[in-house]
């Protein structure tokens, strides 16, 4: 008999990079034979999923009722990524009680600068919780390596991309009218340029306002910027440098992602402006809208103009060359190429947590393709 498979971390909103990457994923095991544990979001997930606040140690009961032998994969980052003094040991405890495995889905890339710092609490706290880890998935090549050769884990690694196809559900989404009444005036601009992330230094989004401010100085052309704000975090200082005297700037705040795929198409310019970032799965997503995608050279990079975090003028002059013509990307070919990766990683993802369940129809089927467009949509 197959152990039962719980997959535990957050669920939208907010709309964090691993809470969107777990939405998708349920969604598109919706019919195979999983449990979910979820410390945010909405409960859309009937009786297969729990959902409890992890700070009130809400963890406990679910684990009273599922956890026994059971297989656990963790998307969580206060077990190993920022290892919590009370919520690791409980947890460790946990496992030695009920004797789940503990798949450990590492998400973070920064996490191998990270460790560095850590103090010598931090890092006991994580050394500790690396030797109880039955099973590793990570995201990147560089995660595992630093794992093998930093840290000498011999457990099992798995690499899986966090990029799945587009689940079908999601493009039956319409939009709020709160949405569409902010796109509407946003696509009033004569050009348009979005960025995803949040109000904090890491995000860039400063370094995207002064690029589209240097270029209508310099082109006198209307373009306009739509910042998609996840709210995961906020620097109310830092967001009022970004905004102050731009009134060109159109921000949308908690946009469930389904409908950040009815968004993208509206633009002609899609900017990542992170730092740093272990995969970047929103670039492939403005990819898959047919928008051209400009971003700093971390995570994926393959059919995306990159810069160097901060360098402005490099910024300024690449959304110049896509918006007018003069730089080119071949978007079909590297949506076909994102499209069967994603398909393989969920068959992986499936083979590798040993869900028993086989996966029917081609997935990538229900992505958008530029003939799938809008009618008012202008694309590239």
């Amino acid at each position: 008999m197959s152990k039962r498979v719980i997959l535990f971390g957050p669920l939208p909103p907010p709309y964090g990079g691993v809470s969107v990457f777990l939405s998708s994923l349920v969604e598109h095991l919706k019919d195979a034979p999983i449990h979910v544990w979820a410390y945010f979001g909405a409960n859309n997930n009937g009786t297969r999923s729990t959902h409890f606040n992890h700070r009130r140690l809400g963890v406990i009961s679910a684990l009273i009722r599922q956890g026994y032998k059971s297989r656990i994969v963790d998307f969580t980052h206060f077990h190993l990524e920022y290892p919590h003094s009370i919520l690791l040991p409980i947890w460790l405890y946990a496992k030695s009680l009920f004797g789940f495995e503990w798949i450990k889905y590492i998400l973070d890339g920064s996490l191998p600068q990270r460790f560095r710092e850590f103090q010598p609490a931090q890092r006991r706290r994580f050394e500790k919780a690396l030797s109880r880890i039955d099973e590793f998935i990570v995201v990147s090549d560089e995660l595992r390596l630093w794992l093998i050769d930093e840290l000498k884990v011999k457990k099992r690694i798995t690499v899986i991309p966090c990029l799945l196809n587009i689940p079908s559900e999601f493009r039956k989404t319409t939009l709020s009218s709160e949405t569409n009444k902010a796109l509407q005036q946003f696509c009033k601009h004569e050009k348009r340029v979005c960025s995803i992330g949040t109000f904090i230094p890491h995000y860039g989004f400063q370094h995207v306002a002064e690029a589209i401010e240097r270029l209508r100085a310099e082109t006198n052309v209307d373009v306009g910027l739509l910042l998609l704000d996840g709210s995961f975090a906020d620097d109310a200082d830092y967001r009022k440098r970004v905004l102050a005297d731009r009134d060109w700037i159109t921000v949308m705040t908690n946009v469930p992602n389904p409908e950040i795929y009815q968004i993208l198409p509206n633009c002609q310019v899609f900017v990542r402006s992170v730092e740093a970032e272990s995969y970047g799965i929103s670039r492939v997503e403005a990819i898959w809208c047919g928008v051209p995608v400009i971003g700093v050279a971390v995570g994926e990079t393959r059919g995306v103009l990159t810069y160097s975090f901060g360098d402005v003028e490099r910024l300024k002059a690449l959304v110049k060359g896509v918006l007018s013509g003069e730089q080119d990307v071949d978007l079909q070919h590297w949506s076909n190429l994102f499209h069967a990766e994603a398909d393989e990683h969920l068959s992986r993802f499936i083979e590798t947590v040993k869900i028993d369940y086989e996966l029917k129809g081609v997935v990538r089927s229900a992505v958008a393709t530029n003939s799938d467009l809008p009618t008012n949509v202008e694309t590239i």
